[in-house]
């Protein structure tokens, strides 16, 4: 457990009044070391500012890592933090809430380390709805190992371990966090400190299981990865901003919109002499109990269709920590406190020794 910063003292207090948290609150004495340029900056800048809004005392946030550039995050938070090993993050996570769940637990994780080795841990933590905040920073490569293919490297993309194009098919992360039932499901880009910052708090208040995948640019090894449709000069036409409640609309002037044909989403065309209206457009719905409306914005692909981002889904289930106290409680109902001696010598046991195997009477 990182706690070079630690022990934590609670928020100040004058009189009744707690003294507001700052940024510089949350960001420890440790050397950042990414590369410079590199989007993870702006993530780890949009947190620290992020943090002092939720009213959450440090000594009850926890972040925990697996491996990877992204990995380094929880040393340059000054919380509790835990450097785990590649992959695991959401398991040591569980582990961490389910033993205290009054803590805050976010997994800070890549899209290597979290859906290659880590994709069983990342699926099964979202399914089970664990009151984790999972940030996943996406930037189609391997970073810390020096530029091999991941599993979302576009189709034909040239890397070291792909001199002549990645033949491997991609996992998109929110159509797969989707499919895992996670409660809450966003996505946004590094270059848009505003709609991050947003993200990261809509996540951060939701109860359940919550990913958040963020566009991050690797500017050694995968640089502009995602210019072609979050640049500023062509942001408005090739992405998408999802929003509750509202038609899906996008370009410079709104003069576009998404309806559905069928069970496909198309883009119109809006304004004078198009046959098309807001009234026609399909309307976000993030709140609905079925995934397929959030799927079917998770597959919109650049360069047919624009790039959603912001908030697909957010539903409300009760917690696995909820569910297994109440299962704990239940059992101690009716069966009284546990008893680990009378457990251990339960049942048919036997003493090994010099003259061999002996079965233990309990009589």
């Amino acid at each position: 457990m990182s706690d070079q910063n630690l022990p934590i003292e609670p928020p100040a207090a004058s009189g009744d009044a707690f003294v507001k948290l700052t940024k510089k609150d949350f960001t420890s004495d440790q050397e950042v070391r990414w590369c410079p340029g590199c989007g993870d900056y702006a993530i780890l800048a949009a947190v620290q500012r992020m943090m002092p809004e939720l009213g959450i005392p440090k000594e009850k946030l926890v972040f925990v890592s697996g491996i990877g550039c992204s990995s380094r995050f929880p040393y340059y938070m000054n919380t509790y933090g835990f450097h785990s090993i590649h992959g695991r993050a959401p398991a040591i996570a569980t582990g961490i809430k389910v033993s205290n769940p009054e803590l805050s637990v976010f997994v800070v994780t890549g899209d290597g380390d979290g859906l290659s080795i880590g994709g069983n841990h990342f699926m099964h933590s979202l399914r089970r709805n664990v009151d984790l905040k999972i940030i996943m920073f996406n930037n189609r490569i391997y970073g810390l190992t020096k530029g091999q293919y991941s599993p979302t490297s576009v189709l034909g993309q040239k890397n070291k371990t792909a001199p002549m194009g990645v033949i491997d098919y991609p996992i998109d992360p929110v159509t797969m966090a989707l499919a895992s039932e996670a409660t809450f499901v966003a996505r946004s880009v590094d270059s848009d400190p505003k709609h991050l910052a947003r993200m990261i708090e809509r996540m951060s208040r939701h109860k359940g299981a919550a990913f958040l995948e963020v566009y991050q640019n690797c500017n050694i090894f995968n640089d502009g990865a995602f210019d072609e449709f979050k640049e500023k000069d062509v942001r408005s036409d090739m992405m998408l901003e999802i929003e509750h409640g509202k038609p899906l609309t996008f370009g410079k002037g709104v003069t576009k919109g998404i309806r559905l044909n069928g069970l496909r989403p198309e883009v119109v065309e809006l304004g004078e002499g198009s046959p098309w209206a807001e009234n026609h457009l399909l309307v976000h719905d993030e709140t609905l109990p079925d995934s397929t409306h959030a799927t079917l914005l998770s597959r919109m692909h650049f360069p047919e269709m624009p790039v959603a981002i912001g908030v697909f889904r957010q539903v409300e289930r009760p917690t696995y920590e909820e569910m297994l106290t109440d299962q704990i409680s239940a059992a101690r109902k009716k069966s009284g406190p546990g008893d680990l001696e009378k457990l251990i010598n339960s049942g048919d046991t036997w003493e090994v020794g010099a003259g061999g195997v002996t079965p233990v009477s309990h009589s």
